[in-house]
């Protein structure tokens, strides 16, 4: 894949054809802001599992499926439960569609910290 880089500050924006607009176009530091302001840190921790798995966990589930997004971004939306064990996760009716697809983008990429 071809990769390019843009800088804008201090902020990398890395645009990989082929990739999600969400991979793309937001930093860890923005996404985990997201995640936290939007009570998915009250479950989900990045490296280890809480509640619900890690976003790492996540990432590495979901990796090579090229519906994954569509998939986690309705999750985040509507909620559900069966995927990661009997508890279930609660829908987040009132996040914007910009916020979940940052996060999930996030995710995807690995959760990185940094």
């Amino acid at each position: 894949m071809s990769m390019v880089r843009v800088i804008f500050g201090a902020v990398i924006v890395a645009a990989s054809f082929g990739v999600s607009a969400a991979k793309q176009s937001v930093s860890s530091a923005s996404a985990i802001a997201i995640a936290r302001s939007n009570a998915c840190m009250g479950c989900h921790a990045i490296d280890r599992k809480l509640v619900g798995p890690s976003f790492q966990q996540v990432a590495k589930k979901y990796k090579g499926d090229p519906q994954a997004s569509a998939k986690l971004e309705k999750k985040v939306k509507n909620g559900g439960a069966g995927v990661w064990g009997s508890i279930p996760m609660p829908s987040h009716p009132r996040m914007n569609d910009t916020d979940i697809k940052a996060v999930v983008g996030w995710i995807l990429a690995g959760a990185p910290e940094k």
